[in-house]
């Protein structure tokens, strides 16, 4: 039997064709967790060394899952899905992807849900690009002072509590208080602007419901549609249903397609529905996860949840393009109470409220506008001058009247400027009453306040101010071009104010019954006088014909 040799040099001559023949990049590193439990959308994953904080991971099922917690043996999870397939002992993989959603113009018109699907039944949806949900507001030097309107239509608000493209402005209240009605309007008075076509004029809305009912969210689109109102507006919704995770992130996933069309140099207008309820889905995923809970069980994060997204509301600067997200978020308060935990942080993060009083909403005073609490720290300064010059002293005046109607109850004789201002503040009170979705083009409001704060309305009965107002205005449409010129120069010039003068004057007149009545039926058709002797049934019937 022959002897065996090995010869050294053959055998490293062997391993040296071996390790030149390596391909390195066939070669891949897996990095696989197991799930050591999951119930109620959340699953701990153990293993995963390299696993990122907001990384994307695969389950078995495909269900994609947020990691949020990173601790040394164990990794937090919040199932984005239905986490009925999900088991203890499955394999789960890296993406190595942030979570992300899709943008684009195509949103405009659609429902869809916080990771960008649509939920509507009308098709997929042709997006442009994909945004992180979690990106960094604009810095200071990004950002430009607000100064352009966005009108909501309602007089309450844009003479007394304006707010400017780039605002943040809260929207505060008991439930059933018209918080929700507020935010409709001010999507469907955007329509003329729409209309016209003028990029700079446009505002592109986006209307994020959080844990509203399902019929709910249906409601408020059908109303949009309604009103042509739906073809500029996304709608991104999370219904009470939704896992508390979805809740959580369906605001971000907002102000991501926002943002998109914000760094494009458009402006935007966007409102969460409302924000207590994603800071009690944000405190059920974090005491999920066994976070350590702080003030009414609240993790100590949680006025970061609410800046973050807040501080991406802004007016960018020139060099950005221009463009703006205006921020309309709701809050929901228990028994009025403005002091609790969640309403002061965000009242904090905000440039101002508007408060809605649940007393002054059950006495059918709508908007439940209080005056004395709200207050827009901003807006000031993009209001319409037209406007500006007419309502300066309007909230004003609401505040000491209210002050005045409180000591009138217990006196029994007033002085004459006491009674003044009673009858004045009344009318003031009616004229500010307003219905749901019938926003005021914004020269309409101008001189509906001019007319009541320059006491034009002081001898018109309380429970006719509102019908000498539609009657007026509709008079000034028919025989002025007085709400043309205000449309167009934005400003009240002194010959605007003696023409609305002369025009209030001669319509009082018609609206009274005195000298030629130029108002008796206003709004319908004026009908040639029969002359004497020519009156009988036929020619009455064929007349009114």
């Amino acid at each position: 039997m022959a002897e065996l040799t090995i010869n050294a040099d053959d055998v490293r001559s062997a391993l040296n064709d071996f390790a030149a023949s390596y391909q390195p990049g066939t070669a891949e590193r897996v990095e696989v967790g197991r799930v050591t439990s999951a119930g109620d959308g959340i699953a701990r994953v153990e293993g995963l060394p390299s696993v990122m904080a907001n990384e994307l991971l695969r389950f078995e099922d495909g269900t994609l899952g947020l990691a949020q917690n990173l601790d040394v043996r164990e990794i937090g999870v919040i199932v984005l899905g239905d986490f009925g397939g999900i088991e203890e002992g499955q394999e789960v993989h890296r993406t190595g992807q942030i979570l992300s959603v899709p943008v684009g113009d195509a949103f405009l018109g659609r429902v869809v849900d916080p990771l960008g699907a649509p939920i509507d039944d009308l098709g997929p949806i042709a997006a442009e690009a994909t945004r992180a949900l979690e990106l960094q507001a604009p810095g200071v030097t990004q950002r430009k002072s607000v100064h352009e309107p966005m009108q909501t239509g309602l007089k309450a608000i844009d003479a007394m509590i304006p707010i400017g493209r780039g605002q943040r402005q809260l929207i505060i209240g008991d439930r059933q208080t018209g918080k929700t009605a507020i935010a409709v309007d001010t999507i469907i008075n955007q329509k003329a602007n729409w209309a016209s076509g003028d990029v700079t004029k446009q505002v592109r809305c986006i209307y994020v419901a959080i844990g509203q009912k399902a019929s709910t969210i249906a409601a408020v689109r059908q109303t949009l549609e309604d009103h042509g109102a739906l073809e500029y507006t996304t709608i991104v919704a999370s219904p009470a249903s939704d896992p508390a995770g979805f809740k959580y992130l369906a605001p971000y996933a907002g102000s991501a397609i926002g943002q998109h069309w914000m760094y494009g140099g458009k402006h935007v207008l966007i409102i969460f529905d409302d924000l207590s309820k994603q800071a009690e889905a944000y405190r059920a995923v974090s005491l999920l996860l066994r976070r350590p809970p702080g003030r009414e069980a609240y993790p100590g994060d949680v006025f970061y949840l609410h800046s973050r997204l807040l501080e991406r509301c802004a007016k960018l600067s020139d060099e950005l393009g221009a463009g703006s997200m205006t921020g309309l978020p709701i809050i929901e308060t228990k028994a009025n109470d403005v002091s609790a935990y969640i309403p002061t942080n965000v009242i904090s993060i905000t440039d101002g409220q508007i408060f809605l009083q649940s007393d002054l909403f059950n006495a059918n005073q709508r908007p439940a506008v209080d005056v004395g609490i709200s207050v827009s720290r901003v807006g000031g300064a993009a209001q319409v001058k037209s406007m500006k010059s007419v309502s300066g002293t309007l909230k004003l005046d609401l505040a000491q009247y209210r002050d005045m109607q409180a000591f009138a109850m217990f006196a029994s004789d007033l002085d004459a400027a006491s009674r003044q201002q009673l009858t004045r503040g009344a009318r003031l009170m009616e004229l500010l009453k307003q219905g749901q979705y019938s926003p005021f083009p914004v020269e309409e409001q101008v001189v509906s306040i001019w007319a009541g704060t320059r006491g034009y309305l002081d001898d018109v009965p309380v429970e006719d101010v509102r019908r000498f107002e539609a009657d007026f205005l509709d008079y000034l449409k028919r025989k002025t071009s007085i709400l043309t010129t205000l449309a167009q120069t934005g400003k009240l010039e002194d010959d605007t104010v003696e023409a609305l003068k002369t025009a209030v004057t001669e319509f009082k007149k018609g609206f009274f019954g005195q000298g030629d009545s130029l108002l008796v039926g206003a709004g319908h058709e004026e009908h040639d006088a029969l002359a004497e002797g020519d009156v009988n049934q036929e020619k009455i019937v064929k007349q009114k014909r």
